[in-house]
C-alpha cells in the first residue's frame, strides 16, 4: 500500500510540475506588448489572431483569441481589420459555429470542385468538406433546425408522409444531426437536434442565423399544403417503412 501511495505521490508531483511549467510559460508570453508603438502592437495582435485561426482545424472562439492579445484589445475590431485586408482575396474570415474560421469565398466553389472533386466547395463557402444531400434531406434538416428537439414521428406528421429511417440515418451519419433527449410521449422515442457540424456546413454562427421561417413560408418554400399534396419532393418513405419511431 505504501508503495502504491508513493507511486501516486510521484505521479502527482510530476503533474504539478507540468502544470507549473505551463503556468510559467504562460506568464512569459507577452500579451500586452506595451513596449511596442501602438500601430506595431495592433499589427502584431492582428497577425497572432489570423495565424491562430489559420492553424486551427475548428472555429476559434473569442475566449481563445483573448489569450493571445492584450486585455484592452477588441477582438471584433481586430477581426474587422483582418477582413478589410482580405477584401480582395479569394478567402475570408467568417463567424461560424460560435467562432472564427478561414473559408474560401463561394464564388470559387466551382473552381475548387473542378480541382479536387465534389468533396470540396461546400455550402459554407468551401469549408473543406461537403455532404451529399438531396433536396429531401435539406428540407427535413431545415425543419429539425427550426423545431428541435423533434421526433421522427413528429416530422412525419408534419410532412404528412413517412420520414424514413434511412434519411435520418444519412443525416446522422453526416454528423448534421444527433439524438437529443427522449420525448415524454408514449414509447419515449428519441428526439433529434442539429449539431455544430450543421452550423459549419451551412456557414451559420448560431441557430439565430437561420433564415426567417415566416419569410420562407411566404415564399412557398415551407408550405405544408404543398407537402401534403405531394408537390414538394415526394418520396420521403423508404420501402416497407412504417410509422414506428423506435430509432436508436
Amino acid at each position: 500500500m505504501a508503495e502504491a501511495t508513493g507511486r501516486r505521490g510521484t505521479r502527482g508531483q510530476s503533474d504539478d510540475r507540468r502544470s507549473g511549467d505551463r503556468r510559467s510559460n504562460d506568464h512569459l508570453f507577452d500579451r500586452e506588448l506595451d513596449h511596442l508603438p501602438t500601430e506595431v502592437r495592433w499589427r502584431e495582435w492582428m497577425n497572432r489572431v489570423e495565424a491562430t485561426i489559420f492553424a486551427a482545424s475548428e472555429p476559434v472562439t473569442r475566449e481563445v483569441l483573448a489569450r493571445i492579445v492584450g486585455k484592452s484589445c477588441s477582438i471584433d475590431l481586430l477581426i474587422d481589420d483582418i477582413r478589410e485586408e482580405l477584401r480582395g482575396r479569394p478567402y475570408d474570415l467568417v463567424a461560424v459555429a460560435g467562432g472564427f474560421r478561414h473559408l474560401t469565398r463561394p464564388a470559387y466553389a466551382d473552381a475548387i470542385r473542378s480541382a479536387f472533386g465534389s468533396a470540396f466547395g461546400t455550402a459554407a463557402g468551401g469549408g473543406g468538406r461537403a455532404v451529399d444531400l438531396t433536396q429531401s434531406d435539406v428540407l427535413v434538416l431545415m425543419y429539425i433546425a427550426f423545431f428541435q428537439p423533434i421526433t421522427r414521428a413528429e416530422l412525419s406528421s408534419f410532412f404528412g408522409k413517412e420520414i424514413s429511417r434511412d434519411l435520418i440515418g444519412h443525416l446522422r451519419g453526416a454528423n448534421l444531426i444527433a439524438s437529443g433527449a427522449r420525448s415524454p410521449t408514449p414509447g419515449a422515442p428519441y428526439t433529434y437536434v442539429t449539431t455544430k457540424e450543421f452550423l459549419l456546413e451551412f456557414g451559420l454562427e448560431t441557430l439565430r442565423d437561420l433564415p426567417d421561417f415566416e419569410a420562407l413560408e411566404d415564399a412557398g418554400l415551407l408550405s405544408k399544403e404543398k407537402l401534403l399534396a405531394g408537390d414538394i419532393m415526394p418520396g420521403f418513405s423508404g420501402p416497407g417503412e412504417n410509422n414506428a419511431d423506435a430509432d436508436e
